[in-house]
């Protein structure tokens, strides 16, 4: 019955995802025609120093969403959680603004409109990631669905917009921004947060403290964990701009857009659904082994038919789709897709050391 269960909750978050990630996927079909791969290889350097920064600023506290009960305390950890990333951004607004006026060479590569950009979207990044968590923690995956394809709809949309007469990274930037936006415009609109006015501040920053205290464990091994995942994910980009230029980390960065979109909505979808199922089961049982070995096996499945397929048509099919230029991508996504599926893998599983208490193991493990 679990599994049944299981597959239509799946079903239901797989078809919102798919939705979503299909939509930046045709828009990089005109994306790669309208913008050199130089302006999207600077662009792609800003946005992985952005998702960086989107992992800290949140504390890792989002992810205690799932681990609250249900009602009230969930809406209240949501509510502290959002304060933490407010904090934090503020804090990091100001010593942006202070390293712009004495060490403007820590900006060195960056136009000054993608500096100016860099807090307001790590900002709203982390707003919305954490929306999908409570979303997801709730189980409203159809609500978790429209915020993520009206998102990814405002920045495709956006970004071939603005591409029409400002084809370069500032544009890609822009529209990623104002998308962001209205995906958390969507998300408050679905899933307001409604403060009880009878609570008065003290009382909201005493009982924050005490969400900080209970949960001292995310920032303290989830955060650095994830720091270090995130940081792995985003330095190639980094690397190989400094290395070999701006346009050979563009083409990079398609190949991980284009590869990272079936395996990623795919994973997230299946996250989505594992992550309530196995903390329910914990709370009720003590562990998640049947929730686990039946995920693993949909996920390993999914990963072996995912890479056969990739690795027969990737080189023809990127350089027809995209164009001749960007048939390099096709070669380096064949060479990659090991590492995608076992990320495919690993990467919802691994959710079972927050469910678990157990982010000290994930921190040695990252």
């Amino acid at each position: 019955m679990k599994t049944i269960e299981f597959f239509r909750s799946a079903k239901t978050v797989v078809l919102g995802m798919a939705v979503a990630q299909l939509i930046p996927l045709l828009g990089s079909l005109i994306i790669a025609r309208v913008y050199a791969p130089a302006e999207f290889g600077l662009f792609s350097a800003w946005l992985g120093l952005v998702l960086m920064a989107a992992v800290l600023v949140t504390g890792r506290f989002e992810m205690a969403l799932v681990v609250e009960p249900d009602g009230e305390p969930r809406r209240f950890a949501m509510q502290a959680t959002l304060f933490t990333i407010l904090a934090v951004c503020g804090i990091l607004g100001v010593i942006a603004i202070g390293a712009l006026r004495f060490w403007p060479a820590l900006f060195e590569g960056l136009t000054s409109g993608l500096v100016w950009m860099f807090i307001p979207a790590t900002l709203l990044v982390s707003v919305v990631q954490t929306w999908q968590s409570w979303a997801a923690a709730e189980g409203a995956y159809r609500y978790l669905s429209w915020i993520r394809i009206v998102q990814a709809l405002g920045v495709t949309a956006i970004q071939i917009t603005v591409g029409s007469f400002h084809p370069d990274a500032f544009g890609l930037a822009g529209g990623y921004v104002l998308g962001a936006l209205m995906g958390v415009s969507v998300a408050v609109f679905l899933m307001p947060i409604r403060v009880p006015s009878s609570q008065t501040l003290a009382d909201f920053f005493s009982k924050v403290k005490i969400f900080w205290r209970h949960h001292h464990r995310f920032p303290l091994f989830a955060l650095p964990a994830d720091g270090i995942n995130a940081a792995a994910a985003q330095l190639p980009l980094l690397l190989i701009a400094n290395k070999y230029g701006l346009e050979s980390s563009g083409i990079f960065a398609l190949t991980v857009r284009v590869l990272g979109a079936p395996i990623g909505f795919l994973g997230a979808a299946v996250l989505d659904v594992f992550k309530r199922s196995a903390a329910a089961s914990y709370r009720e049982q003590g562990h998640c082994r049947d929730d686990y070995i039946r995920t693993f096996r949909i996920l390993a499945v999914c990963g072996a038919m995912l890479a056969l397929g990739v690795m027969l048509v990737a080189e023809p099919l990127f350089a027809w789709a995209f164009g001749e230029s960007w048939r390099q991508a096709g070669t380096i996504a064949i060479w990659l897709m090991p590492m995608f599926v076992m990320r495919f893998v690993a990467s919802p599983l691994s959710y079972v050391f927050y469910i678990a208490g157990k982010q000290k193991i994930d921190l040695i493990w990252q």
